[in-house]
């Protein structure tokens, strides 16, 4: 087990397969360096095209290249293809059911330091409430690469949110993921920790240090959260008290996703930890979560309170 970015697990994938699968394209936004996608650019020219800083006008290519019967990955910033480009991914991608894959970088406060600008943490309230559009938040780089597989094999219009960094390997290299299916991360009786993204490494930390004061913690990697594994939020309310954390505005998220089915078929104690409602403190990704609570202390502390 290592660190890698998830960003470089889904570009390598999916040059990988692209060599093999000539309806692979991938489309950047003067954004191929900060996705990671050099290498594909060198070695497939042909199955790229860079549409320069016009988020709106790649995706709006995309949907023409899936109308074509080519399999597009549009690649760039999530904070601006989640709000920019907002209305192209609404109608051209998901209303006219196009195969296409918007694939979000530096995702929640990864560009923290650059302020509200360049953070995406609106980004999955507002595209799972997009109807025929999954929403998919891999926790690590060998699920991140999974879930590219899974993707160029559906067809179905999809939004994958990653970060910028390198991340802590939660999954040996050869996990199947299936998108829509949560993973049990670990097993527990007492409460839940739902997580999503780079928050399922510091909720596997929180449950550990439970475990040193006697509390038996599972904690449900919800990749997907469109469509929503409803089978494991259930599950996870059995335990009667659930905590969901997510990288994402406190708001229309995994909790609110998590929050709709738990209150309307099994109600239990609930929390849920994200990014407060306001503008958010400027700095690294790592004080941003430290300010927030969104460590191993402060999920541990949150299920404590529970």
């Amino acid at each position: 087990m290592g660190m890698k970015a998830a960003r470089r697990a889904i570009t390598e994938t999916l040059l990988k397969l692209a060599r093999e699968d000539k309806t692979i394209f991938a489309l950047a936004t003067d954004s191929s360096g900060s996705v990671t996608l050099n290498d594909f650019v060198r070695e497939l020219p042909g199955q790229f095209v860079e549409c320069g800083i016009a988020e709106q006008d790649a995706v709006g290519i995309a949907a023409g290249l899936a109308a074509s019967g080519l399999k597009p990955f549009v690649c760039g910033p999530a904070s601006f293809y989640a709000t920019r480009a907002a209305e192209q991914v609404k109608v051209d991608v998901a209303y006219s059911h196009m195969n296409v894959k918007v694939l979000g970088v530096s995702g929640g406060v990864s560009y923290g330091a650059l302020g509200g600008t360049h953070h995406a943490v609106q980004d999955v309230a507002f595209m799972r409430a997009v109807p025929g559009l999954q929403v998919l938040l891999p926790a690590d780089a060998n699920s991140a690469a999974a879930l590219t597989r899974a993707l160029v094999a559906s067809p179905e219009p999809a939004y994958i949110r990653v970060g910028r960094g390198d991340v802590e390997d939660i999954y040996p290299d050869d996990v199947q993921v299936e998108i829509g299916k949560a993973i049990t991360a670990r097993e527990g009786t007492d409460a839940a920790i739902i997580a999503c993204g780079e928050m399922v490494y510091p909720a596997l930390k929180a449950a550990e240090l439970l475990a040193k004061d006697g509390l038996s913690v599972r904690v449900v990697d919800m990749h997907t959260i469109k469509p929503l594994d409803i089978e494991a939020v259930l599950a996870a309310a059995e335990t009667g008290k659930v905590v969901t954390v997510e990288e994402h505005s406190v708001h229309g998220g995994l909790g609110g996703a998590a929050a709709e089915v738990i209150c309307q078929a099994h109600p239990v104690k609930m929390r849920i930890l994200g990014l407060p409602d306001e503008t958010l403190f400027s700095g690294t990704n790592k004080e941003v979560f430290q300010h927030y609570g969104l460590t191993a202390e402060g999920i541990a502390a949150a299920v404590k309170a529970l």
